[in-house]
């Protein structure tokens, strides 16, 4: 029977191979237990380092920094988060919306109770985003068959819709409501005028300085001041964010012109969207851009066929080109609903379709694109001569800036734009100049009236001189290219001199040129769209509005008046006889006409005929007005109910 004994583990074959040598040392056999154990676990450790096949110098990494845990999601979102907020577009977007609370103030200093400009189109404004969002509420197929005008039918399309802000008036009602509601969007559309045309300009290859530039501009131009209660004349926010989308979705800027691996087709689809939702808000406005976004279809599809015909593969892109014509159908077949209810109205009541004679009286001179509103803090006092010899002050003050004039003006002669670039935009300019002048520019022929004669919609507006948005927008353009070079050359000063000095304070200094090339021109922009817009309090609706039977006619009915009893009437949305638009109807004339004598004989069978259950007069109101003997004149054998409610009076007809 051997003797041999198998090594125990963890003890090479080579420690174990002969126990002579085990006994060899006498400092080994006297080696404390302590060292002992050292041994044993150094020894152990690295066998089993070497049987794990673990080499010399890694055997040391556990003792090394443990490597960094990867975040976890409560992290990541704090840090997506942190990002986003100081994102570009965050910026802006919420520098937007700031500049724009401070450049239409006072408006939401009491918005509850106080309105821009007038209590005249404002309030008219506030009762159709009210109506809107009620009758897509309750019931969508009566949308164009609002409670004014009572009894005519299509009465929500007697003016500009601002059907696109629908979404809004679905939330609250009652007067206060509407009244707040308008306020904020009020604010908002400037926000957004400015984020758009700041989108634009940067889609179009401007830096930061120059966008904001051309947004200020853009938002703020002081011929906005005259239209400050026209809130579909002032929501063209849409328009220059539609051209940025569009822009960014086909992969071009007007600096780099096309580059195929920017293209997305998303941006493109959304370009569209916008598009169809701005024109969802009025032809005023919207006709052009509609006509101008058909134009540039026209123009991408003619370049996509004879690159295809001559054998090459156009940068735009077979797909993109089905969106573009997918997306111009849809624009196409938005504006096409929406002009249905106004068709009828026109032949309905023909009268109200704008003639040559209105174009005419409504077309400014060369001049009002040199003169400022009233409403203008910095030229409103200096400009009152000058607006003396103006038709028709409101729609002839049409001044984009003479700051923005000057920043242009530089921009022809020094910009980033190509000398192409600036020559093409300067063309644009006249040209939309010479279309807003209307028949001041040599007959408006050839001109706006060969719009206004030829291409549908056209004789649906009145006023040529609101194209002098597209005027603003050019000149915007045209500045932001000055300025974006300016920066530039003052960024390049900066770095030479910070090389040569080096000292702290005179590093400091280098960026003074840097600062007044950005701040100096923007500063100047925005003191020139300050404003002394007057915010007068909306009357409060009385009592009697509020219990008194529809269909209802409110006496005085005249057309400043009526617009604030349809805002009244956003509470229950009963029948309502009164109303205001951009004409009167003739029903409504024959109303105010037969009961000027109210309550008579004749009155009381004419209003029963038309289905009225209520008349209530205005006591605060009537002095003055044809309807001023009526809270005097006898009842009896009328049939009539009278009652005082608050401080109206209450006619009620069987």
């Amino acid at each position: 029977m051997s003797t041999e004994q198998a090594p125990p583990a963890g003890v090479t074959e080579e420690a174990a191979a002969s126990p002579a040598d085990a006994a060899a040392s006498p400092a080994d056999a006297t080696a404390s237990p302590a060292d002992a154990a050292t041994t044993d676990n150094v020894t152990t450790t690295e066998a089993a380092a070497t049987d794990a096949g673990v080499g010399e110098d890694e055997r040391w990494t556990a003792f090394a920094p443990q490597p960094e845990r990867p975040p976890g999601r409560p992290r990541k979102v704090v840090t997506a988060l942190g990002r986003g907020l100081v994102h570009e577009w965050t910026v802006a977007s919420i520098g937007g919306l700031v500049l724009a609370v401070v450049m239409t103030w006072p408006t939401l200093r009491y918005p509850l109770y106080t309105i821009p400009q007038d209590v005249w189109d404002p309030t008219l404004q506030a009762w159709q985003m009210a109506w809107a969002g009620h009758a897509l509420i309750t019931d969508p197929a009566q949308l164009w068959h609002a409670d004014a005008f009572f009894p005519d039918r299509y009465s929500y399309a007697f003016s500009d819709s601002l059907l696109g802000y629908a979404p809004a008036g679905m939330i609250g009602s009652g007067p206060v409501a509407a009244v707040l509601r308008y306020n904020i969007m009020y604010v908002l559309l400037h926000a957004l005028a400015f984020v758009g045309a700041y989108a634009l300009v940067r889609q179009l290859g401007a830096g930061r300085t120059g966008a904001a530039i051309a947004g200020v501009a853009f938002a703020y131009a002081p011929w906005r001041l005259a239209q400050a209660g026209h809130m579909h004349v002032l929501s063209t926010g849409g328009i220059a964010l539609s051209l940025a989308m569009l822009a960014r979705g086909h992969g071009w800027s007007l600096r780099h012109g096309y580059r195929p691996e920017r293209r997305r087709l998303g941006w493109a689809v959304a370009g569209w969207l916008v598009a169809a939702w701005q024109i969802s808000l009025g032809f005023g406005i919207g006709l052009s851009f509609a006509y101008a976004l058909g134009l540039i279809v026209v123009v991408v599809a003619v370049v996509w066929l004879v690159a295809r015909v001559q054998g090459r593969r156009h940068a735009i892109g077979g797909r993109l080109l089905v969106a573009d014509l997918l997306g111009g159908m849809v624009l196409v077949a938005t504006g096409a609903l929406l002009a249905v209810p106004y068709f009828k109205v026109a032949n309905l009541h023909p009268y109200a379709k704008r003639t040559v004679a209105d174009v005419k009286f409504f077309s400014p001179p060369l001049k009002a694109f040199f003169i400022a509103p009233a409403e203008s803090r910095l030229w409103g006092g200096a400009h009152a001569a000058a607006r003396g010899g103006l038709r028709w002050e409101a729609e002839m003050t049409l001044l984009p800036g003479f700051v923005l004039y000057g920043l242009a003006v530089a921009g022809l002669v020094f910009s980033i734009w190509t000398l192409r670039q600036r020559l093409l935009l300067l063309a644009g300019v006249v040209l939309t100049v010479a279309l807003g002048m209307g028949s001041q520019f040599f007959g408006g022929n050839p001109g706006y009236l060969t719009l206004f004669t030829h291409l549908p919609g056209w004789d649906g507006i009145r006023t040529p001189g609101r194209l002098v948005l597209w005027t603003t927008l050019l000149l915007a353009v045209l500045a932001a290219g000055a300025v974006c070079a300016l920066v530039e050359r003052a960024r390049e000063v900066a770095v030479e001199r910070g090389r040569r000095q080096p000292g702290p304070w005179l590093r400091l200094a280098t960026l003074i040129p840097l600062a007044l090339a950005t701040l100096i021109p923007l500063a100047l922009v925005v003191v020139e769209g300050l404003n002394t817009t007057p915010h007068p309090i909306v009357p409060q609706q009385p009592a009697a509005i509020r219990v008194a039977d529809g269909p209802i006619l409110v006496l005085p009915s005249r057309d400043p008046t009526d617009a604030d009893v349809m805002l009244w009437s956003t509470d229950r949305f009963v029948p309502l006889v009164n109303g205001t638009s951009g004409f009167t109807p003739a029903r409504l004339a024959e109303i105010r006409q037969t009961t000027a004598a109210f309550p008579d004989t004749a009155s009381v069978d004419y209003l029963q005929q038309l289905g009225v259950r209520s008349v209530i007069v205005l006591r605060d109101q009537v002095a003055g007005t044809p309807w001023a003997g009526a809270l005097d004149r006898p009842t009896d054998g009328l049939g009539v109910e009278r009652e005082d409610v608050g401080d109206a009076v209450v006619f009620r007809i069987p």
